[in-house]
């Protein structure tokens, strides 16, 4: 069954003839290949646009080795547009073309040709591409399969899909795999196959156990607050291994780079103000975790807020970790001031949302524990809390929602409408 990826395929076609360059960023074999090569060449099509305009080159292709020499792909990108009608140019894996923005900008030249390209690595960020394609680049990010995406195509029930999900992620390839084995060895090969060879060889990396061990520590810790001055106090007491916290600094970017972890940055909600450390580190895709650790740290805890965290980017939403000053009396009275969290702060345009994720609130302390930090925030904007179990949507006297994790994962909107 096909998955649509109608989201990222709508924003492709919202941005044709834009006289940019569109970029498709995101993790290797996320989807970003089918949904160029496949979803949006077959949207061209059915829209009318003749095949002998639409021209598609894969640079990761063996085939297509003579277009990574800049000069070798311009010349055929120019030999194919022979008359005045619009070109749709379609390059996969673009990274690999040596000064490939040279040859990206000078299409830019050509007013009947309307370029896309995909890429993997941390030269497609936006704040590279604006530099690089001197602001007339125009990004979009995509992730591994939401849950609703995974769901589409998942041949069970919801709660069997749910379980499925959080133990194997959202890598399209895994809804093809039937078996346990099948979808471990999918994962495991993955990850230390392409991904940690891609990071390795990129970066020149001497010491790729440092870096296994350090992705090791952070897939066991996630939803945990950290920095590098941490974690190389972690290599020296648990792996009696000296490394420097600017190395550690370093291996973290390099995975950034490449979309295997993102790093949510801690705000303070009353001081409107970032704290510049700790931060928190989320996985890009759920089971890459699993399959980093062997599929044996299960908790459902870190898990559901990983999956909360990659929902809200999935959906544009810029994410940061919460931090709430509180006063409160001790045991003799005095005022003590504390910190509190909220799990994330949610923000795109002028909509924000603040979102705790919780296994349940089945107790009143429970509910207190949750729902504390959310009612110290004095604005206006949605407080949600997200429990595991499905149920009806309702709200406290205070005004905090809760709602389902499947209900809130299965409606694209849900913040908006619930």
């Amino acid at each position: 069954m096909e998955v649509k990826r109608d989201q990222y395929l709508n924003k492709l076609i919202r941005r044709k003839h834009n006289g940019m360059i569109k970029v498709v960023t995101g993790l290797r074999r996320c989807g970003k290949s089918y949904l160029l090569f496949e979803l949006f060449y077959r949207s061209l099509r059915e829209s009318g646009v003749p095949d002998d305009h639409i021209i598609k080159i894969a640079l990761d292709d063996r085939a297509n080795i003579k277009y990574r020499n800049p000069d070798a792909l311009y010349e055929h990108l120019r030999e194919t547009i022979h008359d005045t009608d619009m070109y749709y140019i379609l390059l996969d894996e673009v990274q690999l073309v040596n000064e490939f923005e040279d040859v990206l900008n000078s299409m830019l030249h050509i007013k009947n040709a309307d370029t896309f390209v995909t890429g993997s690595n941390a030269k497609f960020l936006s704040k590279d591409i604006i530099t690089e394609f001197r602001g007339r680049g125009d990004q979009v990010h995509m992730y591994p399969l939401s849950f609703s995406e995974f769901m589409s195509a998942f041949e069970g029930s919801e709660e069997e899909g749910w379980q499925h999900y959080m133990t194997y992620g959202g890598m399209p390839y895994i809804i093809q795999c039937v078996h346990h084995e099948q979808k471990v060895s999918y994962l495991t090969d993955l990850f230390s196959e392409t991904y940690i060879k891609d990071v390795v060889s990129r970066n020149h990396i001497k010491n790729p156990d440092c870096l296994n061990d350090l992705l090791n520590i952070i897939a066991s810790s996630i939803g945990s607050l950290t920095n590098p001055t941490k974690l190389a106090n972690t290599f020296k007491t648990v792996k009696h291994v000296g490394i420097a916290s600017n190395t550690i600094k370093e291996y973290l970017d390099f995975l950034s780079d490449s979309f295997i972890i993102e790093k949510a940055d801690r705000y303070d909600v009353k001081g409107k103000r970032y704290i510049e450390t700790p931060a928190k580190y989320y996985f890009t895709d759920i089971g890459l975790r699993n399959a980093r650790l062997g599929f044996r740290q299960n908790e459902e805890t870190h898990i559901m807020e990983n999956i909360i965290y990659n929902e809200l980017r999935i959906r544009d939403y810029s994410v940061d970790v919460g931090v709430v000053n509180i006063s409160e009396p001790n045991e003799k009275g005095n005022y003590v001031r504390k910190q509190t969290e909220v799990d994330f702060v949610c923000n795109f345009a002028s909509s924000r949302y603040y979102i705790q994720s919780a296994l349940n609130v089945s107790s009143a302390e429970k509910m207190e524990q949750e729902a504390r930090s959310l009612r110290k925030i004095d604005d206006s904007f949605k407080k949600i809390i997200v429990v595991k179990d499905p149920i009806i949507p309702w709200r406290t006297e205070d005004g905090i929602l809760i709602v389902g994790i499947r209900q809130f994962l299965m409606n694209p909107r849900g913040l908006e409408e619930l």
